[in-house]
Order: structure tokens, then sequence, then C-alpha cells
């Protein structure tokens, strides 16, 4: 058996340092000329009549690439050429599959690191950190821990008593898999089709519209890679219109998806459904969400509470699944927190992340910028509530939000319950004598992804985590509830969140195998009488 992996080494890129530097080369040569971006169908590159254009989030102007939008018979090729493609490739041997991915993600680490980074900052409105933890490092770590654990996943077998053999294998769903996956991580992105297709699945894959650039660098890294054409097969166009000629197709067997709880269970709906003309039950794994919280116990360390905000609440704009919504902080806590809070947002910079001085770049797009403008209206006008720092906002370069911290005083207000996806941050002050009702209040939601608990009285801090046990399904203690980390923190949400199925384990490798059971028996049986029928007593 293989050593475990290490995870991949997240590269400073300090002044003066050469990552630093091959990354501003690959911003100008990205930034300077438009890609054409195919789909990738079988062994082909397609383009249509029609498109869409690219255009950086933080930079109108910019357009960085084209791409085609699919038809039905497009999406119906991809299904084809996933099924041409499933015998020969899940009849190939564990190891032989975990080597594509392992060489990708070494490919990954190498020459195209930088090429990743800066189709995900340009794209996908970036900053080098964020790019790097993600296009870089978590996807490697996707590639490399997913194909150790595959081949570990059949490591426990059944036993066997005198005269037989009992064992399991491992093979892929009676199906295809479809892989919708999100803008806001390249890694997630890479990892919803390539976990499926590590275990002998092919895949029909339709990455969200607001980061095909990136998708298509995914694509041509796995190709490089030595992906056979067909496994993975990319479709670029109408959620509806793809969607509904995937969930037509007899042969589908399974969806792997992260993006909102709204479209993911009016697709669970659809499956239900279409249950009569599939030949198979199909496989249902999903992230969908969350309305994060941060937890204050009147004995938590300011200054590192104050960080946990900073960085949970605001990094990459707010646009993480796991990013910090809600926080409940005593009242002896609130006055000299809330002036931690207004010190350390007036030293953020929003901009342009290729400006290597911007902690914040631009949310994704116009209709991000408007729902999150709306919100920071309601809290400007509301009598309910009060900014504490931030509010505002400009369209006029790029879609660009200021980080905003709210206090609320309705612990069941709408910016304490709905999800925003943006860098907004609302605060409910609890008096510390009434600590169980605080607690009573984060439990209550019905999304549960994550979450994080901040106390130097240990005593509180393990009882704290016990009444919230089920409210998040990543629980951060004295950390900001971002930032997991592939084969140290599996990933993944219960209630609403999602399936909680934990990307970055084997726990979500097992759901695309369908396992088989072996009986061999060394000498059979000659007489299909039984003992007991013998005459005599």
């Amino acid at each position: 058996m293989n050593p475990a992996p290490q995870n991949e080494p997240v590269l400073a890129y300090a002044p003066g340092s050469p990552e630093r530097a091959a990354l501003r080369v690959e911003l100008a040569r990205q930034s300077g000329a438009v890609v054409q971006v195919p789909m990738r169908i079988g062994d082909d590159s397609l383009f249509t009549d029609d498109g869409a254009a690219i255009r950086a989030p933080h930079r109108h102007a910019l357009v960085l690439a084209t791409h085609p939008l699919a038809r039905p018979e497009d999406v119906r090729r991809a299904v084809q050429a996933a099924e041409r493609a499933r015998p020969d490739w899940a009849a190939l041997p564990q190891a032989a599959r975990s080597r594509i991915f392992q060489r990708a993600a070494e490919l990954l680490a190498g020459p195209w690191r930088q090429r990743l980074n800066a189709a995900t900052m340009l794209g996908q409105s970036k900053t080098p950190r964020e790019a790097e933890i993600d296009a870089a490092c978590e996807l490697a770590d996707f590639f490399r821990f997913n194909a150790w654990f595959a081949e570990r996943l059949m490591d426990e077998q059944p036993s066997s008593p005198p005269g037989a053999r009992n064992w399991l294998e491992a093979r892929p769903l009676d199906g295809f898999v479809y892989a919708v996956t999100p803008f806001n991580f390249t890694a997630i992105a890479g990892n919803l089709p390539a976990a499926p297709a590590l275990l002998g699945n092919t895949v029909v894959w339709k990455p969200s519209p607001l980061a095909v650039l990136s998708a298509h660098h995914v694509m041509e890294l796995l190709r490089e890679a030595g992906l056979p054409p067909g496994v993975v097969n990319l479709v670029i166009g109408d959620a509806e219109l793809v969607t509904t000629e995937v969930l037509e197709s007899r042969e589908f067997g399974g969806l792997h998806f992260t993006g909102s709880g709204s479209v993911f269970r009016s697709l669970w709906q659809r499956i239900a459904e279409g249950l009569p003309r599939y030949r198979c039950y199909p496989r249902i794994v999903g992230e969908a969400g969350g309305k994060d919280f941060v937890l204050a116990h009147p004995s938590a360390d300011l200054e590192a509470l104050t960080v946990a905000l900073v960085r949970g609440a605001f990094e990459y704009q707010g646009q993480k699944c796991s990013a910090a919504s809600r926080a409940y902080v005593p009242r002896s806590l609130w006055p000299r927190l809330e002036e931690r809070l207004r010190a350390v947002i007036a030293e953020l910079t929003v901009g342009d992340p290729t400006d290597f001085r911007s902690f914040l770049g631009a949310v994704i797009g116009r209709a991000a910028w408007e729902r999150v403008r709306r919100c920071q209206e309601l809290a400007a006008t509301d009598a309910g509530c009060r900014v504490v720092a931030g509010g505002g906002g400009s369209d006029a370069e790029g879609w660009f939000v200021d980080p905003t911290v709210v206090e609320v005083g309705d612990p069941r207000h709408a910016l304490l319950r709905e999800e925003i996806f943006g860098p907004i941050l609302s605060v409910f002050v609890y008096e510390d004598a009434r600590l169980d009702e605080a607690v009573a209040l984060v439990d209550e939601a019905d999304l549960a992804l994550t979450g994080a608990i901040f106390a130097e009285d240990r005593l509180a801090l393990e009882r704290l985590a016990g009444r919230l046990r089920g409210a998040a399904g990543n629980l951060y203690l004295n950390d900001k509830p971002t930032g997991a980390v592939v084969g140290q923190q599996p990933f993944g949400g219960g209630r609403l969140s999602g399936t909680n199925d934990k990307a970055g384990s084997a726990w979500n490798l097992t759901r695309w195998v369908s396992p088989r059971a072996v009986k061999e028996t060394f000498v059979s049986p000659r007489d299909w009488r039984y003992p007991y029928l013998v005459p005599g007593d």
C-alpha cells in the first residue's frame, strides 16, 4: 500500500518570490488573449453558432474567453459518449485509473499551477492566496487523496469459512453521473466530476456559466494527464436545457451537485419523478449551502475572534458556502469587538485581485451584486439594524461591494436567517446571562454546514460543542468556519445543507461504487439432501 499523501504546500506569493513573478507573467498572458473555449464531448472539441463571452468580474471591459452554448443534440451526444466510454473505463484496474489523477496532481502542482491560479483569479475574481489554496492546493489534494482512498476502499473484506472464499469487488454505478458544479471553487468544480470518474464511472459535467474558464483548464489538465475521451464530457449551456436532456436518459445513474438549496431540491424531485424510466436508483450527493455561525462565549479571546470573523466573513467576498454569515456575541465583549472590527475593516482593500494589495475582489456578477446591495440597503433602512462598518459598493468598473458588518436586534431577522453569499456579517448581541437562549437560536437554523465556537473556558467549549452537535457538519473550535483541508477536515453539512457525504474523504467515494459480493465454493455439494432428511432416529 502506498503511503498516505501529503497536502500540497501553500505558496505565500511574498514580494521577490519566484511564484509571485511566475503568477504575474501568467496573469498578463491570459489577460492579453481571448480563449475560445470548446465543449469536450468524447474525443471532439465542439463549438456552436450560439455563444457567450466571459468577462472578469472586477473589470467589465476585460473579455477573457468565449464559449458555445449546448443544444439538446449536444447533450445527447455527451450522454452517448459517456455510455460508449463506460465499459473500457470501468474495466481498468483501480490502480490504473488512480495513476491518471495522481499525474494530474503532479502537473497541477508544477507546470499547470499558475495557469489554473491565473484563470481562477481572472474569471472568478480571487486574490492570489484564495486562488492558490483553491485551484492549486485543494484540487491537487483532491486528486491525490481520492486516489489513495480509492485503493483502500476494498481493504475491509468479509470473512471466509473453511472451504470457501468471500470477497467484495468495487464496481462503478449502473449508469453515468451528472456533475453540476458551482462558480466559487475551482477545486470543487474539478472534484465533482473527477471523484466519480476515479471509481470507474463516466460523467457529463455542466460547470457554472460563471466559471467556464477555469473548468476549461481543468478539463485540459485531465486530458494531458491521460484521461481517456468520453470519461468526462464537458457541456456548457443553459442549466434547464442540459438537465432536462440528462435526466431523460434511461442510463442516468447519479448526481454530484454543489449549488443552491432550491436547485438541489428541484433536481431531487425531478429525479424521483423519473424513477420509472431509470434502470437503477440514482445516487444523489449534494451540498447546498449554509448560513454559517460563529458563537462567542464570554470567555472568548477577542483578537482571535476578530481575525476569525474578518477572514471567515470576507475572504473571497463571502462567496463561500462556509463563510461566517451570522455571529452571536455576548454583551460584555461586543463594545471592544465592534471597535476592533471597525479598525480592521478600515484597513481592508477592495479592488482588482491582480493588484496584490487587494484583500477582496469583486462578487461574481450582476445578479450577485444586486442581491448583496439589496441586503445592504435593508440593513441601512431597517430600524432594527445598525450598520457597524461598510455598507457601500460600486459597479462602475467591476462588481465591487464593501465588507459590511450589521448589528441586528431581532434574532430572527432575515439577515440572520437567509443565505446572502456576499461580504455581509450579521451580529446578534446577547445578554451574557442568556447564553442558553443564544445557543438555541444558533441551533434552530435549517442549514447546518459549518460553524465555530470561541471560548477559552474549556468546560464551556465542550458543553457548547455538545449542545450544537447537529448545527454543523463541520465545527471549528477557536477557529474560523472556513478552510476545510482535504484529508484533514472532510467537508459536508447536514439538515438542508446537503447529504453530508464528506468530500475529501473515503465517505464520499463510497457513494460512487456499487460493490459486488462474490462467493467461491471450493468443493461444491453433490447431494441435495440435508442430514436431517436421512431416515432413522
